[in-house]
C-alpha cells in the first residue's frame, strides 16, 4: 500500500478515468497517441497529479491518477481535458478542421471510478465492529 501525506493528512486517493474524443472518432493513433501521452503527462506534472498508468486507445483514453483530497475530482478532470485539448489541437489543426464541430476534442462526458485498498464489505465490517472494539 502506498500512502501520501502532507502536513495534516495521510491519504491514498486513486481514480480510474476514461474520456473519449468527440463523437468517439478514432483519431488517437498513428503517432498522435504518443504525442497525447506526452501532453497529458506534462499537464499532470503541472497540476501535481500523479499519473500512475495511462493508455491511449484510438477512440478513448484510460488513466489511473492520484491527487490530494483537497482537490476536486471534477476540477482535475476538467483541467486535464481542457488543457490537453487546447495544446493538442494547437499542434494538430488538421483534426480541429476535419473532425470536430466547434473545435472541441473531447466529449463532454467521462467515466470516473475511485479505487480503494479495501473492499466495501471490509470497510462496512470495520465500521460496524467499532462499537464492539472500544476500550
Amino acid at each position: 500500500m502506498k500512502y501520501k501525506s502532507n502536513n495534516n493528512i495521510v491519504y491514498s486517493c486513486k481514480y480510474h478515468v476514461v474520456f473519449c474524443p468527440k463523437y468517439r472518432r478514432k483519431v488517437l493513433n498513428n503517432g498522435v497517441d504518443e504525442r497525447l501521452k506526452e501532453l497529458i503527462n506534462n499537464i499532470c506534472q503541472e497540476l501535481h497529479v500523479d499519473l500512475i498508468e495511462m493508455e491511449v486507445m484510438p477512440d478513448h483514453v484510460h488513466m489511473l491518477i492520484s491527487f490530494p483530497p483537497r482537490k476536486s475530482a471534477v476540477d482535475v478532470i476538467k483541467a486535464l481535458k481542457g488543457r490537453s485539448a487546447f495544446l493538442f489541437l494547437q499542434t494538430h489543426p488538421e483534426i480541429r478542421q476535419k473532425q470536430y464541430w466547434g473545435g472541441h476534442l473531447w466529449s463532454s462526458s467521462y467515466y470516473l471510478g475511485s479505487l480503494g485498498n479495501m473492499s466495501k464489505d471490509v470497510v462496512e465490517r470495520y465500521i460496524n465492529d467499532q462499537k464492539y472494539n472500544t476500550y
